[in-house]
């Protein structure tokens, strides 16, 4: 495949296999090994690198990117951020003058991330560096050197044109539209349509699999604009599947300011910038944080096989560990959420604060009337196989008083709802009594009592 892109200020082709990683081939063929391979999994942050296109600038993991996603953008790795005469950066400077790098394995994923926030006026530097882990520093210099560099003035060499002038033809296989992409994936069901790759990519750096032919052929799906679009439809949301989790947090925001608070923990600046909402759902994990945010929204999910398109109520479409309801070829068009759902909350219990698989995660959507509860949609992940709805919690609700003692007769029905299992990062006992525990707190919330300083500031 012939791609052509940027490289730091400079036009390259590459001529390349669809699954080649942008970090090996910056390591291996350009000798441009700055850009780290440390977690090789998208978790680190030490393959940063900054990827400018229509879109603007943003940071990604190069360990998780396929050079085929990059025709036509411009990359940025730390040997592009001095000046061509040799002067620093602002924020190479800023963590010199601060101290903010001991052994430096980190630090140009660091210093990457760093000046594409300063590119664009961020000064949120937890969430930008929150997918940049330091062992030996500590992130108190860092930041520090962050906000030291803050109202610096953006060296021109790094206002890469947002869309280089380096011509659309390519053998990729790249469809542009969804029509294309229906096509393309009834000819190839056995083939792998590739968004983000922030899953995908795992297959690839973890398991081999485009080693092994268990991939079959592929196709990247970031050319595909129609799929990237957010639809308002008066009272509802219709997004893309290939819209980055990114922009659902921006279109959220104000509208769910709960779900989008847990999007915010949601992965990493990078893996956000990459990740897509349809990838998320149609990988089906039972531990990803978005499926049962979509559940308790009541969502409406959109399949498209060929020219036939179905709609299925998302908590319909996971049917057990590792099967959806989408058959060979069928791939996720859109879905459709509502823009109001004010008693809508979400809770995501792990380890870390940032960046940290969820032990629970749940999300409730009660309605109460007159003091009775008249509707309750709940759903959590990480207690089953699936994203799944707590269909006897919700049923202990129903028609009842909105009281304590309610929530306490829903939280007993968690138990015959929910078998959870053991494992690295939670007991069955304890997500058990964890997703008690936020059963408990939502009632708290919805009658305005303050149950968690953290996320508030956050």
């Amino acid at each position: 495949m012939n791609i052509t892109f940027l490289l730091n200020g400079e036009a390259v082709e590459v001529d390349t296999h669809p699954t080649q990683t942008l970090l090996d081939w910056l390591r291996e063929t350009q000798s441009l090994t700055g850009t780290k391979e440390g977690c090789n999994e998208g978790d680190c942050g030490a393959c940063s690198v900054m990827i400018t296109d229509q879109n603007g600038a943003r940071t990604l993991n190069a360990c998780i990117l396929f050079i085929p996603q990059l025709h036509g953008k411009s990359v940025r790795t730390v040997e592009g951020l001095a000046a061509p005469d040799g002067t620093l950066h602002p924020v190479q400077q800023s963590m010199i003058d601060n101290h903010g790098s001991q052994c430096g394995f980190c630090t140009p994923g660091f210093v990457v991330s760093m000046a594409t926030g300063h590119l664009n006026g961020r000064t949120d530097h937890d969430d930008v560096l929150a997918g940049n882990l330091c062992r030996c520093t500590g992130y108190a210099p860092i930041v520090r050197a962050a906000q030291a560099s803050e109202g610096m003035p953006v060296p021109d060499h790094m206002r890469d044109p947002s869309r280089p002038d380096l011509g659309d033809k390519t053998d990729i296989p790249a469809p542009e539209t969804s029509d294309a992409v229906a096509a393309w994936y009834m000819a190839n069901p056995d083939g792998t349509l590739i968004a983000g790759a922030t899953d995908v990519g795992l297959w690839v750096t973890k398991d081999f699999r485009n080693k092994t032919g268990k991939m079959g052929e592929v196709a990247f799906l970031n050319r595909c604009t129609d799929l990237q679009q957010i639809d308002d439809l008066g009272d509802a949301l219709r997004i893309g599947a290939a819209v980055t989790m990114t922009d659902v947090l921006a279109a959220v925001r104000t509208l769910h300011p709960s779900y989008a608070n847990m999007i915010r923990r949601y992965g990493s600046e990078q893996v956000r910038n990459a990740a897509t909402i349809g990838g998320n759902i149609a990988n089906g994990s039972p531990i990803g944080d978005n499926p049962p945010a979509l559940i308790a929204l009541d969502a409406t999910l959109h399949l498209r096989h060929g020219d036939t398109r179905r709609d299925v109520p998302i908590a319909d479409f996971f049917i057990e560990y590792g099967k959806q309801d989408r058959k060979a070829g069928e791939f996720v068009e859109a879905v459709t959420i509502p823009k109001s759902a004010p008693a809508l909350r979400c809770y995501k219990l792990s380890k870390r604060f940032d960046q940290d698989i969820s032990a629970v995660c749940g999300c409730f959507n009660v309605t109460v009337e007159n003091d009775t509860i008249t509707s309750a949609c709940i759903a959590f992940g990480g207690m089953a196989g699936t994203p799944k709805r707590a269909a006897l919690a919700e049923a202990a609700l129903l028609g009842r008083p909105w009281s304590s003692n309610t929530i306490e007769t829903a939280a007993i029905a968690l138990a015959d709802d929910f078998q959870p299992m053991s494992d690295m990062r939670a007991s069955a006992a304890y997500r058990m009594e964890a997703a008690q525990g936020q059963l408990r707190r939502y009632f708290d919330d919805l009658n305005g009592k303050q149950t968690n300083v953290l996320e508030v500031r956050a």
